[in-house]
């Protein structure tokens, strides 16, 4: 099959119609051409857009707060204090596997993270096998002492 230029179109409903407006009182769009009354919005190059009528407008009366870091990383902090509830509850046994699906199914995370993050606080009662996405040396070293691992992945 060969293209032509004289054969190229766009697809229906790619291009709108101009609206025409200021064609009498039976287009609908006749005399203020749908703009109203007169005044600085029957204008053209309106900024009215925030403008609460010479008060302080609500953006600026309010404070800036906190920062949202568009390259940031979103991971779950895994404490071992978190875990002791877990193993109060009888939900994780020894030599069970930790994982994002697992925290997932038992409500640890509500939302998809994009890992996790083991953190050295408290003690491993027992072996458990981990696999997480970043933990410190220190606290592999704490959970192969308790007869469990961690594996990064």
């Amino acid at each position: 099959m060969s293209f032509k230029l004289n054969d190229i179109r766009d697809r229906p409903g790619a291009r709108h119609a101009r609206k025409v407006v200021g064609r009498g009182i039976g287009s609908g769009k006749g005399k203020t051409s749908g703009r109203g009354g007169k005044g600085q919005t029957a204008r053209a190059g309106v900024s009215l857009n925030g403008f609460e009528g010479g008060q302080r407008p609500i953006y600026r009366r309010l404070p800036k707060r906190g920062f949202n870091n568009p390259g940031g990383s979103n991971y779950f902090e895994l404490h071992f204090r978190k875990l002791a509830g877990v193993i109060a509850k009888g939900i994780l046994q020894a030599g069970q596997v930790v994982d994002l699906n697992f925290l997932i199914e038992h409500g640890f995370v509500s939302k998809r993270c994009e890992g996790i993050s083991l953190i050295s606080s408290g003690n491993v009662p027992f072996a458990v096998n981990f696999v997480v996405s970043r933990a410190s040396e220190a606290v592999k070293l704490q959970v192969e002492k308790a007869g469990g691992s961690v594996v990064i992945g």
